[in-house]
């Protein structure tokens, strides 16, 4: 049962007739994404630092904005999360999770280092993943110089990010020479082939629709589904989920995305990581951003920092 407050947001958004996602241009929808966070999002609290910084990456700089929490001393080497944002590799940015990014740094006591990768479809896969890697390896190297622990490094992301986060994790293993300590999965997408029975069941008429995964997808990759497979696209696709930081995997209960998230959590599980899911029932997809109108995303927030605390003490 949908919860009643993610309903009367949903009746709200049909009320003020904001437009689909997919009904825009690139541009309009990073716009729009822009501009809900100040009638969705809690206001932004206070952390005992915030710096914007540049990594070096494949195709010149990637800006950075990282957070040091409320009650940190200035040369306490801190755990970090490397944070990818949300908005399926076309919209979002620093800005629109800069209120989650204050959030997770302070409840967690780690530092936080987002990332403003290259969106689509001015920069198509694999550029997202390309710079997700490269500003995680910077964060490695730079270690000293960010006062953070470089053996106690976390990748997270929502959405889209949450499939960033995934596909770094795994190209770290596979390279052997970038060690995490643990992966924060919010509603991540897994599967590019958008197959799974959540899909058609939460396709339509909560938040994110089939037609604006869809429209997503053909920007960010290939509409003819050619690269669907390729595992830095779809880590569910990946042969082999072993020897992975151990992983909290967070999903919405109607959310489209809700499946491939479970299959995640259990493919990891069955090949020996530690994983653990939790399913908030009564949400949509999204629904973590939201703590100035849904009570359950400020719970969901609470947990995310706490399991990352747990895993970087």
């Amino acid at each position: 049962m949908l919860h009643p407050q993610a309903r009367a947001l949903l009746r709200l958004i049909e009320e003020k007739g904001v437009p689909a996602t997919h009904t825009l241009t690139p541009a309009q929808a990073r716009d729009y994404y822009l501009q809900r966070r100040t009638f969705t999002q809690p206001e932004p609290p206070e952390v005992a630092s915030v710096r914007n910084l540049e990594a070096r990456g494949p195709a010149g700089p990637i800006p950075l904005r990282s957070y040091r929490p409320l009650g940190s001393h200035g040369d306490a080497a801190l755990p970090v999360l490397v944070y990818f944002h949300g908005g399926g590799w076309v919209i979002g940015d620093l800005d629109t999770h800069d209120v989650l990014c204050r959030q997770l740094a302070n409840q967690s006591g780690c530092a936080v280092v987002a990332v403003d990768y290259r969106l689509a479809p001015e920069h198509r896969f694999p550029a997202a993943f390309d710079d997700a890697v490269a500003a995680t390896r910077w964060v490695h190297a730079n270690a000293s110089s960010l006062k953070v622990d470089p053996r106690r490094i976390a990748v997270g992301g929502d959405s889209a990010g949450g499939n960033l986060a995934a596909v770094v994790a795994l190209a770290a293993r596979d390279a052997g020479d970038l060690p995490l300590a643990f992966q924060l999965l919010i509603y991540p997408a897994t599967d590019q082939r958008r197959g799974w029975p959540s899909h058609t069941s939460n396709g339509e008429g909560y938040l994110l629709t089939r037609d604006s995964i869809d429209y997503y997808h053909d920007l960010y990759l290939p509409a003819d589904g050619t690269l669907d497979a390729d595992w830095r696209a779809s880590p569910l696709l990946h042969a082999d989920h072993s020897r992975l930081p151990p992983a909290f995997v967070l999903t919405a209960g109607y959310d489209p995305l809700r499946d491939e998230g479970l299959q995640y959590a259990h493919r990891l599980s069955s090949a020996g990581t530690r994983a653990a899911l939790v399913n908030f029932e009564r949400q949509v997809h999204g629904f973590a951003l939201m703590g100035r109108v849904l009570d359950e995303a400020n719970v969901a927030v609470q947990l995310c920092a706490a399991q990352l605390k747990q895993a970087l003490a």
